[in-house]
């Protein structure tokens, strides 16, 4: 499974909405994720591509959209 695929797939557990075609939207701002629902998916990131996001790093505005989160954990994968 590619990371977007991953990140798809995690927040479609945490959503219970498939977010493939909103890509751009604003999870947060549409009330799909809280702060709980934000550590819940940095845990499970961690835990299924092996990659260390530090909570006390997470900025909500840089993990938004999905876009972004895929972009993100990209970044962090290629550390």
């Amino acid at each position: 499974m590619d990371i977007k695929e991953t990140v798809l797939s995690i927040l479609n557990d945490l959503t219970g909405e498939d977010l493939s075609d909103q890509m751009d939207e604003n999870i947060f701002d549409n009330g799909l994720m809280d702060s709980m629902a934000s550590v819940q998916m940095l845990l499970q990131l961690q835990e299924d591509l092996n990659i260390d996001v530090p909570v006390s790093e997470f900025n909500r505005a840089e993990w938004d959209t999905p876009n972004k989160i895929v972009a993100k954990v990209k970044d962090l994968a290629n550390d």
